[in-house]
């Protein structure tokens, strides 16, 4: 993590989150086993991560990773207000044409079906009592790659509430948008990893509850069940340490796979790790809270437990490529990926309109 984060960093964010989905989505074999000792037993029967080749047919990207390539080439049009909105949400529609064995999820499915981009106001979709799955959050990181910049706060979660909200309308799903993409912006900042969570809760929630507000769309009901997301992030916090930027960061005496499984749980709203929109971003925090720069031990948190393991890799190797480029990962887990290409080029459009 030496120096500003450069074009190179921005290329290893983008193709390592699509890396990192790959490998925790295992055309869909990871994605639905609910055991992480199981699944680490299965990278040791491939010879370990190192020997991992990820490429067609066996580890295509899942949902995550085309719906976050349609965000990202959205914002890469240098859109912005509703015309970007818009775009996004074409982008989205055409994303879903591309699902054939990736595992769109419910509230992604729905919501696309509603949106009629060109229309007016047809980036909106009614608010959604079930919309709080981590789809919004696992295809958001490169809204941070867009708006990096403190001073550019307020467009970061506008345009995170707007994207989320076209399939997870409700709190705990659209604010997963919020967290992964400031994560990212953090990320591009060099701000300490234990000051992100604080930063969540202290600085974005506040402007996102005042965005919502101000555009005067499904208020009450937003309003309603604004408070778990925080509270559960506070919770968190408090849990590891951190609630105050600093640390020590607090670990169990034990944290081994089989732990983190447990632990995982407790993160939930219903018991699958990292499936909505809390707690798939703070999987992803307590992966690079606790592996630092090493690309495996990151793989081990993030990728091989027993939830929804794609979801909280996309952002976790997103998150991590920005911070260490590619130092020290397996050129086989990612030359060959799928969209390597359109990964590539997504960072580097991003790149330069953030500049």
């Amino acid at each position: 993590m030496d120096g500003p984060a450069t074009l190179e960093h921005y290329k290893a964010a983008m193709v390592l989150s699509g890396a990192g989905d790959a490998l925790g989505y295992r055309n869909k074999l990871w994605e639905y086993n609910e055991s992480g000792p199981a699944i680490h037993q299965e990278v040791k029967e491939l010879g370990g991560l190192k020997n991992i080749r990820v490429e067609l047919p066996d580890w295509p990207v899942s949902d995550d990773t085309v719906l976050h390539l349609a965000t990202a080439e959205g914002l890469a049009t240098g859109k912005t207000g509703e015309e970007l909105l818009h775009e996004v949400a074409a982008r989205y529609v055409e994303g879903m044409k591309d699902m054939d064995g990736r595992a769109p999820g419910p509230s992604s499915i729905w919501g696309v079906s509603q949106l009629k981009p060109g229309e007016e106001g047809g980036f909106r979709v009614p608010y959604n009592d079930q919309g709080t799955g981590c789809g919004a959050a696992m295809r958001s990181m490169c809204i941070g790659l867009r708006y990096p910049k403190p001073d550019q706060l307020l467009s970061l979660v506008a345009v995170a509430v707007e994207t989320g909200r076209m399939t997870h309308p409700h709190p705990t799903g659209f604010l997963g948008a919020v967290a992964s993409a400031l994560f990212t912006a953090y990320a591009v900042q060099r701000r300490p990893v234990t000051t992100w969570g604080l930063g969540l809760i202290k600085e974005a929630l506040p402007v996102a509850q005042n965005f919502v507000q101000g555009r005067g769309f499904a208020v009450a009901e937003t309003e309603r069940d604004w408070g778990y997301f925080g509270d559960k992030w506070q919770w968190y916090l408090n849990l590891r340490g951190i609630s105050n930027g600093r640390g020590p960061v607090i670990w169990p005496a034990n944290y081994g796979p089989a732990e983190r499984d447990q632990v995982f749980k407790t993160f939930s709203l219903s018991g699958w790790a990292g499936r909505s929109g809390h707690d798939a971003p703070m999987i992803a925090l307590d992966a690079l809270l606790g592996a630092g720069s090493d690309w495996e031990e990151l793989m081990c948190r993030a990728a091989f437990h027993g939830g929804d393991s794609d979801s909280t890799a996309v952002i976790a190797c997103c998150l991590w490529g920005l911070l260490y480029g590619f130092q020290g990962v397996p050129e086989g887990n990612y030359s060959k990926l799928e969209y390597r290409n359109r990964l590539e080029k997504s960072a580097e459009q991003l790149y330069a309109l953030s500049h």
